[in-house]
């Protein structure tokens, strides 16, 4: 359907570019916008400039941070465990290991992972950022290097590369443990991930 307005047609179709926003959201969220009070408007409008304008990549974890903050408050904080490096798939997975409020070690995001289908490679993420890191012992005293990526094809194919590469550097190469989730019933988890629960199982 259709608006009389072409400058609503034109902002449902741009909403409706976003991930996980079908057309319908699109227009809840541009009749919402048509509704709100011009300086409502203007807010959301700077916020989407400043976005494009303001924010960089760390220049150490290659995190998103803002212009005139590089590197980073995680890369430059003296209360972070230096000893250890969480390499993560995109800055999203980050900021979930930095609620839980367990992880106090450092980070590298990769910004995405191997996938020769979609024409994905070593040299389209930041791999060599993390070897020229590592390479260069900054900081010097890193020993152990986390592999924190999605299991998935693309995140397992991704973690075997890094580990070729990383371990005959001298680095303690680990991956997060795949199992049970909290409060789950045994009956309902699927064979993957039972097996990847059995793998990792410790000692009591």
């Amino acid at each position: 359907m259709r608006y009389t307005s072409a400058a609503l047609d034109a902002l449902i179709d741009e909403f409706s570019k976003l991930p996980g926003i079908g057309r319908k959201t699109a227009q809840r969220l541009s009749m919402y916008i048509l509704h709100e009070p011009r300086v409502e408007a203007e807010k959301l409008a700077a916020a989407l400039l400043e976005v494009k304008d303001k924010v960089i990549r760390c220049s150490i974890c290659q995190n998103i941070t803002d212009i005139g903050t590089d590197p980073c408050t995680v890369c430059t904080s003296k209360s972070r465990d230096r000893s250890v490096i969480c390499v993560v798939e995109s800055p999203v997975d980050m900021l979930a290991f930095e609620k839980t409020g367990y992880y106090k070690g450092l980070y590298h995001v990769l910004h995405g992972v191997i996938s020769p289908l979609d024409g994905v490679g070593p040299d389209d993420i930041k791999v060599r950022e993390l070897l020229a890191r590592l390479s260069g012992r900054e900081p010097a005293e890193v020993k152990e290097i986390v592999l924190a990526l999605n299991p998935t094809i693309e995140g397992e194919t991704t973690a075997l590369y890094l580990t070729k590469l990383i371990k005959p550097l001298g680095f303690h190469v680990t991956k997060i443990a795949r199992g049970i989730p909290v409060g789950a019933e045994l009956e309902f988890i699927d064979e993957a991930t039972l097996s990847r629960a059995l793998e990792g199982r410790t000692v009591v």
